[in-house]
């Protein structure tokens, strides 16, 4: 009997009905729970830029809670313009990569905290381009520090690794005020060649 109405719904279309409704009533939920967020690119831009500052205020002055409360505020914008899918990040068109692809802080300028962007630090006469995802990260949403990638900009001088490349994420450390993304990368990067490679650098040997 199950089985012929489960054959009969799909006949007359039910199933489609009810996976209409079941989008329109997220829709609805989304709606009502972000109200204030913008629903669509053009106005999320400015407001996504808006958000930005706020979080690199919060980020000087180590307002942990606050900091992650825009976080949030960012993720729920990127939810609102997929129509409440988790997919965010899903491709290269999903909400959060536009949204970070265009506030992105224009190359070798030092980002906002929260902004993507690369830009180049020096530590012992060791260059290194760092890359950083912005508020859409990995780990962005728990962890107070964003991670980012450090990549070699001289490859015949030794560096971080063989590879010439190395990621710092789900990095772990009290929140300090007046800290910027250049001078807490020269931080965690010099203490990183100090506690894990004992001052010695290595050799890059893939390219």
């Amino acid at each position: 009997m199950t089985n012929h109405i489960s054959s009969a719904t799909t006949q007359l279309g039910f199933d489609t009905l009810i996976a209409d409704a079941d989008r329109a009533n997220i829709v609805r939920r989304v709606d009502a729970a972000w109200r204030h967020l913008p629903g669509a690119c053009d106005e999320a831009l400015p407001f996504y830029r808006a958000l930005l500052e706020r979080h690199h205020v919060a980020m000087l002055a180590a307002d942990v809670e606050g900091t992650m409360r825009l976080r949030e505020e960012a993720h729920n914008l990127a939810l609102k313009l997929n129509g409440g899918d988790s997919g965010v990040l899903a491709n290269d068109d999903s909400p959060g990569y536009v949204l970070a692809r265009e506030t992105a802080a224009v190359r070798d300028a030092v980002p906002l905290w929260g902004q993507s962007g690369a830009f180049v630090v020096e530590i012992g006469g060791m260059r290194v381009r760092i890359e950083t995802d912005g508020m859409f990260g990995i780990g962005s949403t728990f962890c107070y520090w964003p991670g980012f990638s450090a990549h070699a900009v001289d490859f015949h001088r030794p560096f971080l690794s063989e590879a010439g490349y190395r990621s710092f994420l789900g990095i772990h450390a009290s929140a300090q005020p007046g800290l910027t993304p250049d001078s807490f990368a020269r931080e965690i990067l010099a203490a990183y060649v100090a506690r894990e490679l004992k001052g010695k650098l290595r050799t890059i040997t893939k390219r």
